[in-house]
């Protein structure tokens, strides 16, 4: 399972889905769009503007599936619940959770936390050159399943930065598809996405 905003989803997203499938031999990678989020100060973009940009995303992958059920869930959206439906769903299979190096330092303020990391194997995308993840968690605490590292090539992109941009009036066309994949950049710009009102 690889969650998040995804609003809008980036070419680094892209990246760490196909390099989660291939290093860790998955069967398939859930790409889960979050629903409410409790974690969110700011208010995320329309479901279905979330969920077509993930399609648009990450339709192109190999053994990668665009999942709604959190868009589609009442209340907030807890990763355990999502992780704990995909058991049920999939008896006998091993889970993996995707997340990045930043999520996993603040994993111990996560709903359940402690019947998550039951669960699932963490996957923490690790870019180049950066210090070992483990490094941002509490050393007590005694994970039952040893982290695994995707590695990642250093991509300087995040999704609030593309935002901002747009809603500076800063990103181009040509700029914008060298930040998020093409079929994304055209998708914001048709429904005119992230503009400052």
């Amino acid at each position: 399972m690889f969650g998040g905003s995804f609003d809008p989803p980036h070419l680094a997203h892209v990246a760490l889905a196909g390099a989660a499938v291939a290093q860790l031999q998955l069967d398939v990678l859930h790409i889960v769009p979050t629903g409410q989020a409790w974690y969110k100060e700011r208010a995320l973009s329309a479901a279905g503007h979330r969920l077509a940009m993930a399609e648009l995303a990450f339709g192109g992958l190999e053994r990668v599936q665009v999942d709604a059920r959190e868009l589609q869930r009442a209340g907030p959206s807890f990763t355990i619940d999502t992780l704990e439906a995909l058991q049920a769903e999939n008896p006998g299979a091993q889970l993996y959770l995707i997340i990045g190096k930043d999520q996993f330092a603040t994993l111990k303020s996560w709903h359940r936390w402690q019947d998550l990391i039951q669960i699932a194997i963490i996957c923490i995308a690790d870019r180049a050159h950066s210090a070992r993840a483990e490094a941002g968690f509490d050393p007590q605490i005694r994970l039952p399943h040893p982290l695994v590292p995707l590695q990642l090539p250093l991509m300087h992109v995040s999704a609030t930065d593309i935002r901002r941009q747009i809603a500076l009036g800063a990103a181009t066309p040509q700029g914008l598809a060298r930040l998020v994949p093409e079929p994304v950049a055209r998708y914001i710009e048709r429904h005119r996405l992230y503009i400052s009102p």
